[in-house]
């Protein structure tokens, strides 16, 4: 699966806790219909959402905001969570016919809010499918040199680049590995738009802050490998310091770029740069572990 699309059952799952009963549900027809409810059974019905806010009374309710947490009523689930309440008068229910119609209006209602979601989500997957498969076909129309998303070179043109490296046996060549701190968190919590632009976002600084003859690629969804031919003294070092302050200074309400770097060096022509990324790999998780635990890291990061 395509790095930043998670799969349908994980939407189903994890997306429900985002959407309002206006989304799950028309307010106007669910008061028909509950109004229509009431008129055959003289039940009053009253639907609040999971916090209790009231969406539809009909009925004798009136006043008074209920108390989900100990008195839920008749929970409406989708996807196992609560998403909505249902409450009846309870001196109105007093016979089992009563009790089983209530019930069949709560799973009525359950039904059609889940309906209405695996639609809406089914949508949106299917719309995440198409714009994938735009830049798979960007990637074979410009020979798959380039990732789709980002403009870098996609892994197995950075590797062939890298091979070039070394059969040219030039030395010192520096190998850089970046990877995006937190992007789960921001596709845990904005989506798959906010997450991409993340991962733009930062391409972009690494592109912009790389000298021309430096070989920038996208690795793996969140990693990015630069290798800097005949590399000076520092220059590594500089390139990372000037990445990771262009990150911090990037601010926006919803992402927060922060970038781990670590960083080897190739000496000897004997020396691959592919068994040199492990090396560096190793360094970058070093520093991400340092900048995870700096003070006011998670507040950037969550907003605080």
């Amino acid at each position: 699966m395509a790095f930043g699309l998670i799969s349908l059952e994980k939407r189903m799952k994890d997306n429900i806790r985002n959407y309002s009963l206006d989304q799950l549900f028309d307010i106007s027809a669910l008061s028909e219909y509950l109004e229509a409810a009431y008129a055959i059974s003289r039940i009053s019905f009253r639907l609040v959402d999971r916090h209790g806010e009231n969406a539809v009374s009909v009925g004798r309710f009136v006043g008074s905001k209920p108390d989900v947490a100990n008195a839920p009523g008749y929970k409406i689930r989708v996807s196992n969570r609560t998403v909505a309440h249902l409450y009846v008068k309870e001196d109105e229910v007093t016979e089992d016919v009563q009790k089983r119609y209530v019930e069949a209006v709560a799973r009525q209602l359950t039904a059609l809010a889940a309906n209405t979601y695996a639609n809406i989500e089914t949508s949106i997957y299917a719309d995440d499918l198409e714009k994938r498969l735009e830049k798979e076909q960007y990637q074979v129309k410009h020979g798959e040199k380039k990732d789709a998303l980002t403009g870098a070179l996609n892994s197995t043109y950075f590797e062939n680049r890298a091979k070039v490296i070394d059969r040219s046996d030039v030395v010192p060549v520096a190998v850089i590995c970046a990877n995006i701190n937190d992007w789960k968190y921001v596709n845990d919590n904005f989506g798959d738009e906010e997450s991409d632009r993340l991962i733009k976002v930062v391409a972009g600084i690494l592109r912009e802050e790389a000298k021309n003859e430096y070989v920038l690629g996208r690795c793996g969804g969140d990693f990015f490998h630069v290798l800097i031919p005949l590399v000076e003294d520092g220059e590594a070092e500089d390139y990372c310091r000037r990445v990771q302050e262009r990150c911090n200074a990037y601010e926006d309400d919803k992402i927060a770029p922060s970038v781990a770097c670590g960083y080897v060096f190739k000496y000897n022509v004997e020396q691959s740069v592919l068994d040199l990324l492990s090396d560096a790999e190793y360094e970058m998780f070093n520093n991400k572990f340092e900048i995870k635990n700096t003070p006011g890291y998670r507040e950037r990061l969550e907003k605080k």
